[in-house]
């Protein structure tokens, strides 16, 4: 099997050419089909997937941390090995029950990545009054954007929610038997900065925090998540139309996100797989790696080629 080296996002992920057939001899003759190396949908989707994942990940930290009141919270979003790495010089504020993170009109975050405009959180949907932060099981997290710009592509919410899943009968301390669990879904557009077309992306998702059971991340209800301790996993299924108005459907399984990846690195899925069918071709799968190795290689199989992908 011969495995090639592809840049997620410099070509295009599913080209296959048709039979030439010649009418004019007595014999058919067909040229050989060239390999379906398109990256339009891995690249599309890929991004979508980063994006969604970075929205989740401030709004976990944000509501882990809010005060409930009117407020800038500004003690722990500077810390780069956290889940907020890529809002570093963002103005976070509460007012009741939503969470606003204004990046202004520009802002250049620990991870490199440069954002605009506001995502806005609002919990008044939690199902218990006492559900009043990101860990307690019952909240739900309703978000949207404002004018929300990330490297040049601007994202548009037109639904999403976040949903603590967790047995109402956890217990309060650490190490409470079960691991904390979401369920996230989700409708989004994505204008794609370079021109090319917009993206649509909706998902039906499942978040673990698969370590629960580590008192250095989780210490109880009564206390923060620490994220930078954190080890979460993604499970569940999405769709949505590339750039090129082309459908196509992705089946999540085990992804994982280490926050425990050295500092300065972008937080991209080191584990697990996303299969996914661009309209009527074959379904191809992303391999993010063992789960254990932190870095940002992955590998493409379509029909029974690999090639070797670097995340941006």
């Amino acid at each position: 099997m011969k495995t090639k080296q592809i840049t997620l996002g410099l070509a295009s992920l599913i080209m296959v050419a048709s039979l030439a057939f010649t009418s004019c001899r007595k014999k058919d003759k067909t040229t050989p089909v060239e390999p379906d190396t398109d990256q339009t949908t891995a690249k599309d989707n890929n991004l979508s997937e980063s994006i969604n994942s970075d929205i989740e990940a401030i709004g976990s930290q944000a509501a882990e941390n809010n005060t409930g009141s009117s407020s800038s919270l500004s003690t722990y979003k500077t810390v780069e090995s956290s889940e907020l790495a890529g809002i570093s010089a963002a103005t976070i504020t509460v007012v009741g029950k939503v969470i606003t993170v204004d990046f202004g009109a520009s802002t250049t975050g620990l991870d490199g990545r440069v954002r605009s405009g506001k995502i806005i959180y609002d919990y008044s949907a939690s199902t218990s009054t006492t559900a009043t932060r990101y860990r307690h099981p019952g909240f739900s997290l309703s978000v949207s954007t404002q004018s929300y710009v990330v490297d040049g592509n601007q994202v548009n919410i037109i639904s999403k929610t976040i949903t603590n899943t967790t047995p109402l009968s956890i217990p309060t301390g650490t190490n409470p038997g079960t691991n904390l669990t979401w369920a996230i879904n989700a409708n989004v557009s994505i204008i794609k900065g370079d021109g090319s077309g917009t993206i649509s992306w909706t998902c039906n998702r499942t978040k673990e925090l698969t370590n629960t059971s580590n008192p250095l991340c989780y210490k109880g209800q009564s206390l923060p998540i620490d994220w930078t301790k954190a080890t979460v996993k993604i499970n569940g299924s999405a769709s949505g139309t590339n750039k090129s108005g082309e459908s196509y459907s992705a089946i999540a399984t085990n992804l994982i996100r280490d926050f425990n990846c050295p500092t300065g690195l972008r937080r991209h899925f080191i584990g697990g797989q996303i299969a996914y069918t661009p309209g009527s071709k074959p379904t191809r799968v992303i391999d993010y790696g063992d789960g254990i190795t932190c870095d940002n290689n992955a590998i493409l199989t379509v029909n029974g080629n690999t090639y070797a992908i670097t995340l941006p």
